[in-house]
């Protein structure tokens, strides 16, 4: 510093800048050090990722800190600094500000987390990185069926987390209800068909449903919430062309259309056992009777006089 100093004696403005630049390399430095230590040393994946994410935040405030204090020259004036300082820049790099504010609003308040399946600002996908800036996500749906990977990696602003709705697929409560309908024709044995429908959904959502029953009563405990359902449950609907089973389920919210597909696939195996018993009906188009038909012909003859 003391030849940089005698170097730039007659510029002390340019010695002002490049004693804060190194301050700002030195902060840099430290910081990278320190992640690759704790990278080294924490072998547990989540303490190793949370330690690092607070390690670059903790290097964010330090900077603030450094900066203004070291060109107010005076720590008493740093509220002041701080309130000219978010004037200046309020506008300019409003969209930064709040996408910091918004990783601090997510860190601290624990709105979703990596590894948790989030919808925001209309995106759906599985969270696999919060930094200081954008939350990087693995994106489900769009062009493929149901829940699954498109392939696709976005990244989104954190300040989306004050313009709109979040919903979170496993916070709290990792389980989601699920229900598709079945078409059950007119004439079978509806008896028989509710005793298959539910033992076949009890069977197979057995261990969803006794993993969900502790985790659902710990949410009603903490929100202002009613008891709820977990049990698979069955409604009977009648229309005109069939009667409607509508089966409804909890389910791992990353299991949901793997599940779907078990249940319909064992449902339509044992409705085929019962030997028309029961009968799973189709949008077809029947003729009970054909009406009789009279139909009469008539000659006409011409006669042209030549």
């Amino acid at each position: 510093m003391e030849q940089i100093k005698q170097w730039t004696i007659d510029k002390p403005t340019l010695y002002s800048v490049v004693k804060y630049v190194l301050l700002v390399v030195f902060v840099f430095v430290l910081i990278q050090l320190v992640r690759r230590l704790l990278r080294k040393q924490v072998t547990d994946s989540t303490a190793r990722y949370k330690s690092q994410k607070a390690i670059e935040i903790v290097g964010y405030v330090v900077l603030i800190f450094l900066t203004v204090s070291y060109f107010t020259g005076n720590i008493r004036d740093f509220t002041l600094a701080i309130g000219l300082f978010s004037a200046g820049v309020a506008i300019t790099l409003q969209e930064l500000i709040l996408s910091i504010a918004g990783s601090l609003y997510i860190f601290v308040v624990k709105v979703y987390k990596p590894g948790d399946r989030i919808e925001i600002n209309g995106i759906k996908g599985d969270v696999i990185d919060v930094d200081s800036i954008y939350t990087t996500m693995m994106e489900i749906g769009q062009w493929v069926s149901s829940d699954n990977y498109s392939g696709r990696i976005v990244k989104l602003s954190n300040s989306f987390v004050f313009k709109g709705p979040i919903y979170n697929y496993s916070s709290d409560f990792p389980f989601i209800w699920d229900e598709f309908n079945i078409p059950i024709k007119y004439g079978s044995n509806i008896e028989l068909a509710k005793s298959i429908v539910i033992e076949i959904a009890s069977k197979i959502l057995s261990e969803y449903t006794a993993n969900s029953k502790s985790q659902w009563q710990e949410v009603v405990n903490k929100y202002y919430i009613e008891d709820a359902q977990v049990d698979p449950t069955l409604a009977i609907t009648l229309n005109d062309n069939w009667i409607q089973f509508n089966l409804r389920y909890i389910v791992d919210y990353k299991k949901r259309r793997l599940v779907k597909h078990i249940l319909n696939e064992e449902i339509h195996k044992v409705v085929l056992e019962t030997n028309r018993e029961v009968e799973l009906a189709s949008t077809t188009l029947e003729l009970i009777k054909i009406p009789e038909l009279s139909v009469e012909l008539k000659n006409n003859q011409t006669h042209a006089n030549l």
